[in-house]
């Protein structure tokens, strides 16, 4: 699997390349986040939105489908005793409806066969009134970042779809989400975090 291979260099990547996003898109994912939240987080990757939540919340449940990845939030979490690490596929998780305060999914979407089918899954196990949180790399018309995904896909990414601004906006509303907050992380490649609150 390409992301347990790249787990180990994972972070460096993207602290190299896209630093002021990496370190604060974790913060601006927390603010959203209260002391009693029970918190889901799908493709949790290396852990580098978990350890800004898990200082937050009441419990955090980290998952990934790699891993190396769960490894490596492992890794970043041991210091927090109300983390747990699983394996899970993020469209069909294996946990009762309505469970969690908060349901974060980051940098994954465009990565995903059936993006809608993932979204409806974090709406299913998200409480009425809870958030779902979702941040997504978009391209800028940025000339390097065209060329800095390109590379990826050389290494074995797969991206189904790429975003700007206008067609992040256009996927929910395709999805039937209306009411959606944005708002953008600023850096090299910037990152729109979309938050819908469940009915």
């Amino acid at each position: 699997m390409f992301w347990d291979k790249a787990s180990a260099f994972y972070d460096f990547f993207e602290t190299i390349y896209n630093r002021k996003v990496y370190q604060n898109l974790g913060k601006r994912v927390a603010e959203e986040v209260g002391e009693d939240d029970i918190v889901l987080e799908c493709a949790c990757g290396t852990g580098a939105i978990s350890k800004y939540i898990a200082p937050k919340c009441r419990q955090l449940i980290a998952t990934d489908l790699s891993k190396g990845m769960l490894k490596q939030a492992s890794q970043k979490c041991r210091r927090y005793n109300n983390v747990k690490i699983r394996r899970a596929d993020m469209t069909r998780l294996n946990c009762q409806a309505h469970r969690f305060d908060k349901v974060v999914a980051g940098n994954v979407i465009h990565l995903l066969e059936a993006p809608h089918t993932a979204i409806k899954e974090l709406e299913r196990v998200c409480k009425p009134g809870g958030k779902i949180i979702i941040p997504t790399y978009i391209n800028m018309a940025d000339s390097g970042n065209k060329k800095a995904v390109r590379l990826l896909e050389v290494l074995g990414v797969k991206f189904r779809q790429q975003f700007d601004m206008a067609s992040y906006r256009r996927f929910f509303e395709d999805a039937g989400y209306q009411d959606v907050e944005y708002s953008i992380v600023y850096g090299r490649m910037p990152c729109a975090i979309a938050i819908i609150t469940k009915k």
